[in-house]
Formats: structure tokens, sequence, C-alpha cells
């Protein structure tokens, strides 16, 4: 890449969310070249102390953001935050709609006020009966399905990350560059809000209208009727697991020959890809038996060769030993605010043949707040008193 891909280089963004939704969508903004300020209560963002699967929240989802610290219970915080709000592009929140409303920061105020913004509410539901219940990544993965579809019957699970969180911050940074292309022709803004509960229906969808085309509901996945002849998780003879799939005739085929299964290839009762897929019963536990006695480094190898998908079952460690990963551009360094650094994966595309591979530090709480609040015109005892400073040396 000659240049740096930054296409929204120049766009302020002030971001006040926490928990994973809302920082995701700052994160994908800022990766793309936004400046993006993060709004902190004079305590720091919760999210900043969270531990065991918690701890990595915060400093994933806010790298290369500014932190600015704002008491906005008090009048002088909300004005700040007014102050830099009529400098900002993009408005990103996703707290309670009756909570922004106290502090005048709702959608149709902001639109009044400031009718050039942008402001993209990410919140547990769209409009609608649900609207002010309270939602999690788990509560909307019970509501439409999605967990009961991953775990066997009787035993819904949630998938294993945040992944409606993540994809609806995705969708958030989806519509705000929408609206970003619009404002150019309009010079409005607009007031986006991007649901949770709808994220996670959209990923149920292809359930949803196997059902309506067919009439019958789908079993949870791990039940499922197969599409492929081969599309399972099997045992190898160093106490391994490996998982493969044969989808297609020729794969079928190369498989077979591979595992030296003659009697599969030559089963006149197995030669058409539907005759296969309705054989499992009888084929599976042969293509098991003959995987179980191949070592799972040899079989990854010569399913290399041969096209076939596989994978070993890894674990999220893992990929830091992954070579792929670990290729130049894979991962992105970031430094913490004590000086130690963690890696976390870069976007997943490629502009001119190279990855995005700025993530950016993380700010420690309030770092920014003089330098970016002295920019909209707040003087020192100003600045004091909209992050609560001016309050704690009165008491």
């Amino acid at each position: 890449m000659t240049e740096p891909f930054k296409p929204l280089e120049g766009i302020r963004i002030v971001e006040m969310s926490h928990m994973i939704m809302g920082p995701s969508c700052g994160m994908f903004l800022g990766f793309l070249g936004a400046e993006v300020i993060k709004v902190e209560p004079p305590e720091g963002d919760k999210t900043r102390y969270l531990s065991g699967m918690g701890r990595p929240m915060f400093p994933l989802f806010n790298r290369g953001k500014k932190s600015v610290q704002l008491d906005l219970a008090s009048e002088s915080g909300q004005a700040a935050l007014r102050k830099l709000l009529a400098t900002a592009d993009v408005f990103i929140e996703n707290f309670r709609d009756q909570s922004l409303a106290k502090m005048g920061a709702d959608g149709e105020t902001l639109r009044r006020e400031f009718p050039g913004l942008i402001v993209a509410s990410h919140k547990g539901f769209l409009r609608g009966p649900y609207q002010d219940r309270t939602a999690l990544d788990e509560v909307v993965q019970m509501m439409t399905g999605l967990a009961y579809m991953t775990g066997p019957s009787g035993r819904p699970l949630r998938v294993g990350s945040s992944a409606n969180d993540i994809m609806g911050g995705l969708f958030g940074a989806f519509s705000v560059l929408a609206a970003l292309l619009e404002r150019k022709e309009t010079g409005k803004g607009r007031n986006l809000r991007i649901g949770l509960f709808e994220n996670c229906l959209l990923l149920v969808a292809q359930h949803m209208v196997q059902f309506e085309l067919e009439g019958k509901s789908p079993p949870p996945m791990p039940e499922r009727d197969f599409s492929w002849p081969v599309y399972d998780i099997f045992d190898t003879s160093d106490g391994n697991q490996i998982f493969v799939g044969a989808v297609t005739e020729g794969q079928w085929v190369a498989l077979c020959k591979l595992l030296d299964l003659d009697e599969l290839l030559n089963d006149p009762q197995l030669q058409t890809r539907m005759q296969q897929i309705e054989a499992r019963g009888r084929t599976i536990p042969v293509v098991a038996r003959a995987i179980a006695a191949r070592d799972a480094g040899e079989l990854a190898r010569q399913f290399e060769d041969l096209g076939i998908p596989y994978s070993p079952i890894a674990k999220p460690a893992d990929m830091y030993s992954d070579p792929h990963v670990m290729r130049p551009g894979g991962l992105a360094t970031s430094h913490m605010p004590d000086g130690s650094t963690f890696r976390a994966p870069s976007l997943p595309f490629e502009v001119d043949g190279e990855m995005l591979t700025g993530g950016g530090d993380l700010q420690s709480v309030g770092q920014d707040t003089e330098t970016v609040l002295a920019g909209v015109g707040l003087d020192a005892a100003e600045i004091a008193a909209a992050r609560g400073k001016a309050k704690e040396q009165a008491a």
C-alpha cells in the first residue's frame, strides 16, 4: 500500500458507550482514520475494571481512542459535552433512552441542536414492543433461537464469543458510513438506531427462512440434517481431533482414495451425493475408523495437498502460534497505560494487498481531557468543573 488507508481522516467521533457494542463501532471507525474521543465518567468506564472474560473488553475495543473525563451529572459536564458535540460529525452511544434524555443527549434533542450530527444509538431493541427492555448478548441469543440452534436439544448454549455485540458495532459503523456519504449531498445528519436483538435475528434468518419454505422447524445444529456426505469431527491416532469435510463429489472421491476406502468408492449405493448423504449412518463410522488409524499432522498435510476442507480443533490461545495469524499484518500490537502490550487481530480485509495494522494504544482515564476540551474553548476552571475535579477539590 503506497499511502495509508484513512478514508475517515478529519472525521471527529464522540463516543459515550461502554461494554462492547458501542465501543466496537468506534473502534472500527477509528481503524479507518477517524478521530474517536471516548467520554468517560470521572471514575472511568466501569468496563476498564472487569476481570476474567471481561478483562480484555476495554483494552480490545477502545484501542486508539482519546479519553475525556466528563461528569455528566453536572451542568458543567453537560455543557462541555455540548461544546464537544458542536465540533463532532458523529455521536456514538449505547445508554438507555431515559438516561440520555435526563442529560439532554437524546437523539431528538441533539437533532434540533446539531442538525448535521449523525447519532448512532446502539440499543437492545429497535422501536417496538420490546424497545425499553434491557438486553445482553446472551439474552437475545436465547430470545431469537440462536442458543437453541447452538446446543443439543434441551441444552441451549450461547455461541462462544460476544458475536452479537461485535456484529452490532459493525452494523453501527456500516450505517454511520452510509450516513456520512449521504450528508455530503444533503448537509444533514441522521439518527441511527442499531438493535442487538435485530442483529441476532439476522444471524438466525437462515433457520427462519428454512421454516418458512419447508413448514418445519430445523433441529439444533448438533442434530441437523446434513447436506454433505462428510462434515464431522474425528479422533486421530495421536489423541487429537480434526474436522473434515467432503462436500463435493471430487472431495468424496479424494477422501476415500486417501483413506483406502475402496468399499465406499465402489459401492453402487453410494454413487450420487444424495446417496452418500442418506447413507451417513453407515459411512461415517467407516471413515472414523480409517482416520483414527492416522496421525493428525500427516492427515493435515495430505488434506492440504488434496484440497479437502479440514481443521484441527483449536483454542483461541492457539492463534498466537498459528502461522497464518502470525504473518506480517495479521496482528496489531497495542500499548496499555502501564507500558504492557497486547496483540489483537487486524481488521479482516486487505487494501491494495495489505492489512490495516494500526490498532492504536489505550489511553489512561481522562488522559486527553485538557487538550480536547481546551480545543473547544474551555478554560482551566471550566475543564476542572466539567470533569468533576472542582467538586473533588471542594470536598
